[in-house]
């Protein structure tokens, strides 16, 4: 088969189109015959040599594929040669094939596209993992939901609305905000414009702050989201793009009877 492989860190253009072994599927896996991979910023890291693959999985970028199953490995139930799929991958998406652990698929919805549901396990499996797992968000209460235009943030907005959350969003742009409303979002924030902290109340009247707190900034917006929480509020950490080190206000936390979550 033919995979993308990595020459040396760098650019798109280490990136070759090359001729592999095939992959073969290990008991309790499946293989798929990939239909798409989506982008993550994982191999984007990976291209260019800062991030390395788990041990043990393939050394091609790609964490999530959409396709059908080619070949089932041993004591393989509940799937079946030709099934529409989408995975979630330690690596190797960027392949015509890859094997996959047959807990890590998922069915492609009904009236989804087979090729955009490559782009739905990383999304989907973070946002039900942190939101709802960890954090916890019943009906009712507030989540607001930093980068509302992302992947992560326009799926954190529709599962939310799912079970009745008030969403408030952040975004730069008002472009990106309306695409928010457009998926349900009740009250929006353009950072570029006002602070966080300001504006946390606003909206509603100024009659409640968030319950739940999606943050994908790391340490650059810690006080500020820590400020923006509710009583008994919950702050989920899902990345570092704003940086790994912070100084956290504990008088504020308790303050608060907040929780923080980080994975």
């Amino acid at each position: 088969m033919y995979a993308i492989t990595i020459s040396e860190p760098g650019g798109p253009d280490v990136l070759q189109w090359s001729e592999v072994a095939d992959p073969r599927p290990a008991p309790g896996e499946v293989l798929v015959e990939v239909a798409a991979s989506a982008v993550n910023r994982a191999d984007l890291l990976q291209r260019q040599g800062f991030y390395d693959p788990p041990p043990g999985a393939s050394p091609y970028p790609g964490l999530e594929v959409s396709g059908r199953i080619a070949e089932l490995g041993a004591g393989v139930s509940g799937w079946a040669v030709g099934d529409a799929v989408c995975a979630l991958l330690g690596g190797g998406g960027y392949a015509e094939k890859v094997a996959v652990p047959a807990g890590q698929l998922l069915p492609v919805p009904e009236g989804v596209d087979l090729v955009d549901a490559a782009a739905l396990p990383e999304v989907v499996c973070t946002v039900w993992s942190n939101v709802f797992m960890v954090a916890g968000l019943r009906p009712g209460e507030t989540l607001l939901v930093h980068g509302g235009s992302s992947g992560i943030g326009t799926m954190a907005i529709q599962l939310a609305k799912s079970v009745e959350a008030r969403v408030a969003v952040t975004a730069g742009t008002a472009a990106k905000l309306e695409s928010c409303r457009e998926l349900g979002a009740d009250i929006t924030h353009q950072l570029s414009r006002a602070g966080l902290r300001r504006r946390a109340g606003q909206g509603d009247g100024g009659a409640r702050r968030r319950r739940e707190n999606k943050n994908n900034m790391g340490a650059k917006y810690l006080d500020r989201n820590i400020q923006a929480l509710a009583t008994s509020g919950r702050l989920a950490i899902i990345g570092m793009q704003g940086g790994a080190k912070g100084e956290l206000n504990l008088a504020a936390l308790m303050g608060k009877r907040a929780a923080v979550t980080a994975t």
